[in-house]
């Protein structure tokens, strides 16, 4: 009976050791009791990934016969390479019921084979090879043809506008009221024998918003050179000190009056937030300006500034493209400069034929984003709500277009 037992012990352990672990093994089990025998996956192809960089390629199969979820025989599929008609190593494998996989990471100047394998508990079914490819790399994507075409009617739009001004045709610019009064607020300075100061943000030169304030001390510096008005100019970046001066100093020199420029009409505070603000107030203080142009990047110390500016008399206009900070500026100053028209004062100001007609080349993309908008908002509305067909299948048109498939 001892002996009887001992064999049995024995032949259930040679069983559990001649079964293969599915994560790491590819062999198959010998012995057919135990065997649980699966199809092989068919009409395995693999083709290149579209609109890449030539390292992808796309594999498709029919999955296994035997891949059924209630009996639970297809546990995963294995996917092999070849490379340079080498040998096939084991590359990814994928759940079962899955019937595709992106091959990424690959060389434009190798070719490749495929196979893929249905795997059991104890079994694997391999495919036949694929086909030898190679990855291409496609120039254009047509999958983005709806982003080329709006770019196309924007930019005509734009080279159309710039023209039209180039030959001499005023084009309509709505009215800013922060701009219009820069005449009057330099003009009350001059009259008033105080100083113009002129805060550009906080940030650097990378900044969009510094980058239009500077357009916008071109302009003023040319009236202050005009008037010969005082104006003061505390930085909180080097590289912007710079910027200013050379734009001021070209405004003077334009205006015919070189010698009246003074570097000292720009100076570097610190680049500490609250630093630059206690020494921008103290300036604005004791100097007591007649007029306070805060045009750029502003954050915490935006009210502070307001306020201490609003507090010593001074007209101030303001302008910022942080929507938090407006409403500090709109409470404490004149004349508020709301997003974009920040970025609108270069083209506004100077009147040069490019930047009108840029700006009013990005309207025309305003104007069909609106419309598109407004026809899409009644269409899901109208289509969602009564079921109309028409506005449902405009809805799907609009959804079509405006998606990018990558």
């Amino acid at each position: 009976m001892k002996f009887i037992s001992i064999y049995f012990v024995l032949l259930v352990s040679l069983s559990v050791s001649a079964q293969t672990n599915d994560n790491d093994s590819t062999s198959l089990l010998v012995n057919d009791s135990l065997t649980i025998k699966i199809a092989p996956p068919t009409s395995v192809i693999v083709e290149d990934y579209k609109y890449d960089d030539a390292d992808n390629l796309q594999l498709h199969w029919v999955p296994s016969i035997d891949d059924m979820p209630q009996d639970g025989k297809v546990v995963r599929y294995r996917i092999y390479q070849s490379t340079n008609n080498g040998s096939f190593v084991l590359v990814d494998s994928v759940n079962f019921s899955v019937n595709m996989k992106k091959i990424e990471g690959l060389a434009i100047d190798s070719t490749y084979q495929f196979m893929v394998s249905a795997v059991s508990k104890n079994y694997e079914a391999k495919s036949n090879k694929t086909i030898t490819i190679q990855t291409e790399r496609e120039w254009i994507n047509f999958n983005l043809a709806s982003l080329f075409l709006i770019a196309l009617l924007i930019t005509s739009a734009v080279i159309y506008f710039i023209e039209t001004a180039r030959r001499g045709k005023e084009l309509f610019v709505r009215k800013i009221a922060g701009l219009e009064a820069v005449d009057e607020a330099i003009g009350r300075a001059t009259e008033m024998g105080r100083p113009i100061l002129f805060i550009p943000g906080i940030h650097d030169m990378d900044d969009v918003q510094t980058l239009a304030a500077i357009t916008i001390l071109g302009k003023v510096a040319r009236q202050v050179a005009d008037y010969d008005t005082k104006i003061r100019m505390p930085v909180a970046r080097s590289l912007v000190m710079t910027a200013a001066r050379e734009t001021i100093k070209t405004a003077y020199q334009t205006a015919g009056r070189p010698d009246a420029y003074n570097d000292d009409m720009v100076n570097y505070i610190t680049d500490e937030q609250f630093g630059y603000v206690a020494a921008v107030d103290g300036i604005m203080v004791r100097e007591k300006p007649a007029t306070i142009f805060l045009l750029g990047a502003f954050f915490a110390e935006s009210l502070i500034l307001a306020e201490t500016g609003n507090s010593v008399g001074a007209i101030q206009i303001a302008g910022t493209a942080r929507p938090a900070q407006l409403p500090f500026f709109i409470a404490a100053c004149d004349f508020t400069l709301i997003g974009e028209e920040l970025f609108a004062a270069s083209a506004y100001l100077s009147g040069e034929p490019k930047m009108l007609g840029s700006l009013k080349g990005q309207d025309v993309g305003k104007a069909i984003a609106m419309g598109v908008i407004i026809v899409g908002v009644i269409s899901i509305t109208l289509g969602e709500a009564y079921g109309i067909e028409f506005f449902s299948n405009i809805t799907s048109s609009i959804q079509s277009f405006f998606t990018v498939n990558k």
